[in-house]
């Protein structure tokens, strides 16, 4: 599998935030983008997920020489955590796993896997910062799809949980994934360096 972006361009506001960006992601392969706030790092993951549209260019991934929709095999991560916080732990796993499809592992080995086990039964208000991040992060392992778009996966990590997210990311990889992630700090993975804006 591969993802191909090529000549892509993001407007924001009436701001050009980018242009031209062309890069190449292969199975087993991760990117980082890197750059300074403001310079469309979050566009960037936005628009390979399909929830943007590029001012202009394409980006497409390829499974054997065949084009795939690649919205429907992108998982998204964001800044934000983007549970509802009224909702158990469980419902938003359950909630995401449903409309992912794809589903791999259950809500409470996924949460499991990630040290979180004990949440699974409450309500996301009741979570520190860091847990609501690690329940986020373990959508990526109750559907499957092989491009993961990381937008700062490690904000509110404490180290050990840090150490965790290293991991799932290597096995993702060693299994043939992508990732692409926004990030201002190492994550602890072989990936090339995109940047954007600044010098």
């Amino acid at each position: 599998m591969r993802l191909i972006v090529s000549e892509l361009a993001c407007e924001r506001g009436g701001r050009v935030l980018f242009s031209g960006m062309s890069f190449t992601v292969e199975s087993g392969e991760a990117a980082l983008l890197t750059g300074p706030n403001g310079a469309g790092k979050t566009s960037l993951l936005s628009i390979l997920a399909g929830l943007l549209k590029p001012l202009s260019g394409a980006a497409r991934l390829e499974d054997e020489g065949e084009e795939i929709e690649l919205s429907e095999e992108a998982h998204l991560i964001g800044h934000r955590d983007g549970l509802k916080s009224q909702l158990l732990v469980s419902e938003n796993l359950s909630f995401s796993q449903a409309l992912l499809g794809s589903p791999s592992l259950s809500s409470k080995a996924a949460l499991a896997t990630l040290e979180l086990e004990h949440v699974l039964h409450l309500p996301c208000a009741y979570l520190s910062a860091g847990q609501r991040r690690r329940v986020a992060l373990a959508r990526l392992l109750v559907a499957r799809r092989p491009l993961w778009l990381l937008d700062e996966p490690t904000a509110a990590l404490d180290s050990a949980s840090r150490a965790v997210l290293t991991k799932l990311m290597g096995d993702h990889l060693a299994a043939g994934g992508l990732i692409v992630a926004a990030t201002h700090e190492p994550l602890g993975i072989g990936a090339a360096e995109i940047r954007i804006g600044g010098v």
